[in-house]
């Protein structure tokens, strides 16, 4: 184990470095051989690791939404040959080559920290064994090993004898308790961290690999940590619980305001961002705008709740531009003339819709208007009732052109068809 940890002496000597002069600071509030001082020397480490990946992870984003945009590819590809799982897999393989995005993208922040992980350990470890590494000299080892967490000391593991706990002035039952909770709230945040991904920022339309992945990584890992943890220095374990926490709230952020598209998390943010909209008449944010705008952009191509986002706009009266801007719409740029007649924004009056009547109302309004046609109509010599009766059959013919009454019936006899008759043929005999 010496000989391994010499030849990766180019990480350890950094890392102690760190860790020492994050001590150095601390030991001047709490107290050198304190376990704050060397506890908060290892958490600092870890957030100091964690901005300096921060560029790692942005990088990790911009590949995911790379993935996303491929996702109705991919759904092509899937239900194309849905019955060839080989061809399927050369498709999505080609297609990944021809965009230049990779699957596995999401696995560089935990690979980046590989390295430092492996060097604390060894540095832990060396403390537990009585071996100066790297800056740390003799002196700084015998503080840290008085140092304790919890009366958990640094260097302790859940698998020591109790005669290696007893000569770090420890007790083996404390030991195994703190170290038993913190592998438990280990592989619940990382187990967290996963599942929020998988319910909460997927869009679940769509079976990718990506999410094959991180479904598979949801489960490996919590089992990893309880396996693997028992055999992990104390030092070590509040270096990996408070690296899943740091993951666990960045990840939280990203998917409150940056969630994928067809997710649940984008159902939210964008019911959150209507509100916000319909409330000020405007977007506020910047990231806002963007979001706005690439919604504009998307058309026809708008997933269920970007059309619902859409759509709650409209009904507030309201219009998303291509700028990511909002205005209001024509509907709602209503203004009141000086008369009280509703205008537009033009200056146009507004057209009003009559009234609905009921039947009744329809019914005593036509009969009352028939009544006033009447009374106003002016009255001649000769009504319907003078009219003499013989002028009736020759108005009516010469209205209808029907043919006076003696001609030829106009109806058919009973039996016989409408019109002209054909003649009957001479029977053969």
């Amino acid at each position: 184990m010496d000989t391994i940890a010499s030849l990766f002496s180019f990480i350890t000597t950094p890392v102690s470095w760190v860790i020492v002069q994050f001590h150095s600071v601390y030991g001047a509030i709490f107290g050198p051989d304190t376990g704050w001082a060397w506890g908060l020397s290892i958490v600092s480490l870890v957030i100091l690791i964690r901005i300096c990946l921060i560029p790692l992870f942005v990088k990790q984003i911009k590949a995911t939404r790379a993935m996303q945009t491929l996702q109705p590819e991919m759904k092509k590809i899937q239900e194309r040959y849905k019955n060839d799982k080989q061809r399927q897999s050369e498709e999505m393989m080609k297609l990944y080559k021809e965009t230049g995005t990779n699957p596995l993208s999401s696995c560089l922040p935990i690979l980046a920290q590989s390295p430092f992980f492996f060097a604390l350990y060894h540095v832990l470890n060396s403390i537990a064994n009585n071996d100066t590494i790297g800056v740390i000299n003799q002196s700084l080892l015998e503080s840290a090993q008085k140092a304790h967490i919890v009366g958990a000391p640094l260097a302790a593991k859940f698998t020591d004898s109790a005669a290696d706990v007893a000569a770090l002035d420890a007790s083996l039952t404390t030991v195994r308790i703190v170290t038993a909770v913190m592998i438990v709230l280990m592989s619940a945040s990382q187990f967290f961290t996963q599942r929020q991904l998988m319910t909460k920022n997927v869009d679940t339309t769509v079976k990718t690999p990506f999410m094959q992945q991180q479904k598979m990584l949801m489960y490996v890992f919590p089992v990893m940590f309880a396996v693997f943890g028992i055999n992990f220095p104390v030092g070590v374990l509040v270096y990996w619980l408070t690296t899943n926490v740091w993951t666990m709230g960045q990840q939280m952020y990203v998917i409150r305001n940056n969630p994928t598209p067809g997710s649940k998390a984008q159902a939210e943010y964008l019911e959150r961002l209507t509100k916000h909209v319909t409330q000020h008449d405007k977007v506020g944010k910047r990231r806002d705008r963007a979001v706005v705008k690439a919604i504009v952009a998307k058309g026809r191509d708008r997933n269920e709740f970007e059309r619902k986002f859409i759509n709650g706009l409209s009904k507030a009266n309201l219009a998303a531009q291509a700028d990511g801007t909002v205005i209001k719409s024509d509907a709602a740029a209503v203004a009141e003339a000086e008369d009280g007649t509703p205008t537009t924004a033009t200056g146009t009056p507004k057209r009003q819709q009559p009234k609905r009547q009921s039947k009744s109302q329809r019914q005593h309004g036509g009969a009352a208007g028939a009544k006033a046609a009447g009374e106003n109509e002016p009255k001649t010599s000769l009504t319907k009732s003078d009219e003499p009766e013989d002028a009736k059959p020759a108005a009516a013919a010469k209205k209808g052109g029907a043919k006076p009454a003696g001609g030829t019936r106009s109806k058919a006899q009973s039996g016989q068809r409408k019109g002209p008759q054909r003649p009957k043929s001479p029977s053969k005999k």
